[in-house]
């Protein structure tokens, strides 16, 4: 979609989707239904009800909930109001999400009420620590009501207090230079470092997305990939918004539900992580299911066999099998193209895309440049300092290589980040949780290769003197503190861990012996 030269913003965007496609499917989500058009005015009403709460332009609204029209309604909604998007990973414990919170200075919090058998404002509250001033519950079931808390059935009649000409006049006002939206990554440190977009970036690699896998209006886009992710929100939400393909959000992963929603919505477009369809591919009530209508798959959280790429384009019907690279900080960097082959799809992410250059750095490190590298990150110089240097290219911690065709393949990682079911998982997250469980003297995590999460962790506790732990302790201590990605599937007990020169732990060797 070609937005008028200066009006490159979300909102912008929307208006245009709502002029250009009309009473098309914007989205699907049960028996909700919503043309463009009733999308657009749905998120004007919220926008004002967000406006009558006091948010501000400029101000951080959260989003912590599962893929439902809720959340795009409700981060198109504060976009509109020219605030912020904080996108909250719904697998946070209670900390990690104050963390956020607290960090990103959010001034209204749009929480989902039961998700994953847990109240996630109940455990907030429980903590006893200060949340936002503006609290917005999204229902999942029929939950009383509680104090202190706007229900979603409430922003209606919130809404009218607020004409309509003062959101339309805010969401003018965005520039394309306005920040958009700040997405919390963790570092090697363990310190969540929260990545800022300006509206013009955010749209700027959710429509390379989009070009690459030849999006279209006529395309019916199933978002497993969580909102909360850069890969659900702007290679979905946004890159749908851009061409007029329908979204079709599905609240959590389930091969069944996946399948029926393909079959009856007639799916288009399914991206994920490669488990995602090994799952579908292996699934035996697959052939009961009419799959025919899939056409485009996009991955790349993981090494594809080859095999993988041929089995998904004979028996899932996809005609496009792509691979791309990206990090939040640099959402579409690279992306492979519809003409590639196999081999190359399965061996390669494609090569750059979004306007960015790319180059390898000391140890081939991939090193990112161009108008959609990240701002930096929020109230984090230091940090920003340290991830993008003086000439504008972002160490992105990647070992790659490049071929003489100008396509990458990322080979091994400086950091120890590793991936487990499509979530980034850092090691010295998980061992800084560690660190508290009495009786370990020292821990190491690293990343091993699992048939189904793509990568799991191993934990190797060394205990201290005159304590005894059993796995059951590292796993249960971890889950207590950590999203169920990042809790360690093995734990091992050595007596010491391998150490260089410097003393710093070799983690290559732990990860040789465990694979």
């Amino acid at each position: 979609m070609d937005l008028e030269l200066g009006k490159h913003t979300i909102p912008a965007a929307l208006d245009a989707a709502a002029a250009r496609f009309g009473d098309a499917e914007a989205l699907v989500d049960g028996d909700i239904r919503l043309s463009w058009t009733e999308l657009r005015e749905r998120v004007r009403t919220v926008a004002r009800a967000f406006t009558a709460l006091g948010v501000g332009a400029g101000d951080r609204v959260a989003l912590c909930s599962p893929n439902t029209h809720h959340w795009v309604v409700a981060a198109l909604g504060a976009l509109h109001a020219g605030a912020v998007l904080v996108p909250v990973n719904t697998r946070f414990t209670a900390a990690e999400t104050l963390d956020v919170l607290h960090r990103s200075q959010a001034r209204a919090l749009v929480v989902v009420g039961l998700f994953l058998d847990a109240d996630r404002l109940a455990r907030l509250r429980a903590t006893g620590r200060e949340l936002p001033e503006v609290l917005v519950r999204i229902p999942t079931v029929d939950e009383p009501r509680a104090d202190g808390v706007v229900e979603w059935a409430d922003l209606d009649r919130i809404a009218e207090d607020v004409p309509l000409e003062v959101v339309l006049g805010r969401a003018n006002a965005v520039t394309p230079d306005q920040v958009a939206d700040v997405l919390f990554t963790s570092g090697t440190t363990g310190r969540s470092k929260g990545a800022m977009s300006a509206h013009r970036q955010s749209i700027g690699v959710a429509e390379a997305w989009a070009e690459r896998g030849d999006l279209t209006r006529s395309d019916r886009y199933l978002v497993v990939n969580p909102f909360f992710n850069s890969f659900g929100y702007k290679a979905g939400i946004l890159a749908c918004l851009l061409r007029g393909a329908t979204i079709v959000p599905q609240r959590v992963f389930d091969v069944d539900e996946s399948m029926r929603l393909v079959e009856l919505e007639r799916v288009t477009v399914l991206p994920g992580p490669p488990t995602i369809y090994q799952t579908m591919l292996d699934h035996p009530g697959r052939a009961e299911r009419d799959l025919s209508s899939l056409r485009l798959a996009v991955t790349g959280a993981a090494v594809v066999p080859v095999a993988l790429v041929e089995r998904m384009q004979r028996e899932l019907s996809f005609s496009s099998v792509l691979t791309a690279y990206g990090l939040t900080e640099a959402v579409v960097a690279t992306m492979c193209r519809a003409s590639d082959d196999a081999e190359t799809v399965a061996r390669t992410c494609g090569t750059t895309a979004a306007g960015f250059e790319l180059r390898l750095g000391g140890k081939d490190e991939v090193l990112l440049r161009g108008p959609n590298v990240m701002l930096g990150y929020f109230d984090d110089p230091e940090a920003t300092a340290a991830a993008v240097d003086a000439d504008g290219w972002l160490h992105t911690g990647d070992v790659g290589r490049v071929d003489e065709r100008g396509y990458l393949a990322i080979t091994d990682r400086l950091k120890d980040m590793y991936i487990c079911g499509g979530f980034n998982v850092y090691p010295a997250e998980v061992e800084q949780v560690l660190a508290r469980l009495p009786g370990v003297a020292e821990a190491a995590v690293v990343g091993v290769p699992d048939a189904r999460l793509g990568e799991v962790g191993v934990a190797h506790v060394v205990t201290a003197p005159g304590h005894a732990l059993s796995a059951g302790d590292v796993i249960g201590f971890c889950r207590e503190r950590l999203a169920n990605y990042k809790v360690p599937r093995l734990v091992k007990f050595p007596p010491s861990l391998p150490r260089n020169a410097g003393g710093k732990v070799v983690k290559h060797l732990l990860r040789k012996e465990d694979t």
